[in-house]
C-alpha cells in the first residue's frame, strides 16, 4: 500500500491524474473518507487524466447516484454511494453493467457497501490530516 500527502485541492487533482494513466476498462476505483476529505476532487483529477474535456463538470453524484462522463479516451463512471439505504438498490442502477463495461468505474463512499465490490476494486482511503493536508492510501 502506497501513503502520499497532499496538501492543496489542486495536489489531489495532480496526483489522480498521474494516476489515471494506468486505468484499463473494467477498473474499479473505490473511495473512502469524510466527507470534505477530497473524493470528488480526486475524481475530477482522473476524468483530466483520461481527457475527458475540460468543459465537462465533473461533479458528485449524490442526488443522481451516476454520472457518466465521456470524450477521454475511455468513460469514466462515477458512482456515490451515500445516500443508498441498501445494497440491493445498486442493482437498480445496474452497477455490475457499468462495472464490466467499456470504461473505468470510481465510487464515493464505497466503504457503504464492501461486499457489493468485486475482488479487484482498488481501495483509496482518505484522511484529513488538517484543513489543508490529506493523507491518501492505495
Amino acid at each position: 500500500m502506497v501513503m502520499k500527502r497532499t496538501h492543496s485541492p489542486e495536489e489531489t487533482f495532480e496526483l489522480a491524474a498521474r494516476l489515471a494513466d494506468g486505468l484499463r476498462p473494467r477498473d474499479i476505483v473505490a473511495l473512502v473518507g469524510e466527507l470534505g476529505a477530497g473524493k470528488t476532487r480526486f475524481v475530477q483529477g482522473l476524468a483530466s487524466g483520461l481527457g475527458v474535456p475540460d468543459d465537462v463538470f465533473v461533479r458528485s453524484p449524490s442526488f443522481v447516484l451516476i454520472n457518466e462522463y465521456r470524450g477521454g479516451r475511455m468513460p469514466l463512471y462515477h458512482f456515490d454511494f451515500y445516500r443508498l439505504e441498501r445494497s440491493d438498490e445498486l442493482g437498480d442502477l445496474g452497477i455490475e453493467e457499468y462495472l464490466d463495461g467499456d470504461g473505468a468505474s470510481v465510487i464515493e463512499w464505497a466503504d457503504r457497501f464492501p461486499g457489493a465490490l468485486p475482488e479487484r476494486a482498488q481501495l483509496v482511503e482518505f484522511r484529513i490530516v488538517d484543513e489543508h493536508t490529506r493523507e491518501l492510501k492505495y
